[in-house]
């Protein structure tokens, strides 16, 4: 009876945080898992090997994700989030912020390198398409709020395709950075804005 209180658990009791050991082992096992996407593809993350690699035991896996396809997707979830951009109501800024926080997104080399795989098994396997699908969503929730309430606003074009607009706003920051590997001077996300600004912005 008194093991049962050191049980791990991902949350405290009544008024108190989560459980240290239990945060290590979540965040080793998520590590460890990425490290495995990347160089084995989704089959290579199992609970053997991520517990292998992890050193975290296996019913602690399981606890927390019943399915190896659920930490994938929690991996996945927490490597393709775009830090929240606080909204200035200023149209041209609240682009140019969330557009630098994608590429901030991009930048960090687990979630470009997990974003690579990905895309190259897309077409080949379900699994990897529907997750491409649900990271695109994700990543570009902020952007899709900036362009929708700027609509209403009037100071877009209410027919624009939000969808649209947002290919020709991330579009070029995803070429640029995983297909042809360039740099991104500092100038290019705000002038990227305006370029999209200048054709799009009604004139009085």
């Amino acid at each position: 009876m008194g093991k049962a209180g050191t049980r791990e658990t991902s949350g405290g009791g009544a008024g108190r945080g989560p459980d240290p050991r239990a945060e290590r082992s979540r965040a080793a096992a998520l590590a460890a898992a990425s490290d495995l996407l990347i160089e084995n593809g989704w089959a290579g993350v199992t609970h053997v090997s991520v517990a292998a690699r992890s050193g975290v035991g296996r019913t602690t896996l399981y606890r927390h994700w019943p399915e190896s396809a659920m930490l994938i997707q929690q991996l996945l979830a927490e490597l393709f989030q775009v830090e929240p951009v606080v909204r200035t109501g200023e149209l041209r800024a609240d682009l140019v912020g969330e557009l630098r926080a994608f590429l901030g997104m991009l930048h960090n080399p687990k979630a470009e390198r997990a974003l690579r795989v990905i895309i190259d098994q897309a077409p080949l396997d379900p699994r990897y398409a529907e997750v491409l699908a649900s990271c695109s969503r994700k990543g570009t929730d902020g952007l899709r709020g900036i362009v929708d309430e700027a609509k209403e606003r009037g100071e877009l074009p209410p027919d624009l395709d939000t969808d649209v607009a947002i290919d020709q706003l991330l579009g070029p920051l995803v070429f640029r950075r995983l297909l042809s590997g360039a740099e991104f001077p500092d100038d290019y996300v705000p002038e990227l804005v305006d370029s999209f600004l200048e054709a799009r912005v009604p004139r009085s």
